[in-house]
């Protein structure tokens, strides 16, 4: 059985965040192995701090698996410390590049089988879209391709952000029957490992299908067709 996913709206270890002191409650892991590919090139060592800080003040360690660049995803070292994670979690940041680098590498694999050995995955801001095979673009274009690890549903991090105009254009553009779930930062959406969904945190998670506002109840339990 998978372990618990997280696809946080984005602003990680921020205050107002509640998602990580609701996650360490359920969770057996004392330390989070963290990725922060996605923050390559806007002062990744800013993010690791606050992520020092604020796991810390819930007793929990961190491990940074210093990855940015596309071959550094394919050193074992990295792919065997990620296999071996209990709480894995990707920052947000730029999606393309997250994608570049991840895409088909022994450190994603690894990722994977992680979590489906029951290791809790964060997905913060872009992360959280990038895990979707459906990427949606955020200035309301097409949506190209991510990570796939949900094919179920797609994500729309910062969902405060989305003009009403992008909005209308990016879910009239999701493939048909495809949930859109538009997640303001701070707010999570959770899947347990059971398969239900809920949310966590001070915002919003809304939910389009076929252009029609839906529930979180609504979303289906598996990540894969």
């Amino acid at each position: 059985m998978s372990g618990t996913l997280a696809l946080l709206g984005g602003a990680e270890w921020t205050e107002g965040v509640t998602l990580d002191a609701a996650l360490a409650k359920e969770s057996s892991a004392t330390e989070v192995s963290i990725l922060p590919t996605a923050t390559a090139y806007e002062n990744p060592g800013a993010r690791v701090e606050r992520a020092e800080r604020s796991l810390g003040a819930l007793g929990l360690s961190i491990n940074v698996l210093p990855v940015y660049q596309r071959a550094q995803a394919f050193e074992p070292e990295w792919a065997e410390r990620a296999a071996s994670a209990k709480w894995l979690y990707l920052t947000g940041g730029s999606p393309m590049h997250l994608r570049s680098v991840l895409f088909d590498t022994p450190l994603w694999d690894a990722v994977i089988d992680a979590f489906e050995r029951g290791a809790t995955l964060v997905g913060a801001g872009e992360a959280a879209s990038v895990f979707c095979d459906a990427l949606p673009d955020p200035r309301g274009g097409a949506f190209t391709v991510g990570l796939d690890l949900i094919n179920t549903l797609t994500v729309l991090p910062r969902y405060e952000r989305w003009s009403a105009e992008t909005l209308h254009r990016t879910v009239s553009l999701a493939p048909s029957g495809l949930p859109v779930v538009g997640l303001d930062a701070q707010t999570a959406l959770v899947r347990s490992p059971g398969g239900s969904w809920s949310a966590e945190g001070p915002g919003r998670v809304a939910v389009y299908v076929d252009a029609h506002q839906a529930e979180v109840a609504d979303l289906p339990a598996d990540l894969h067709r």
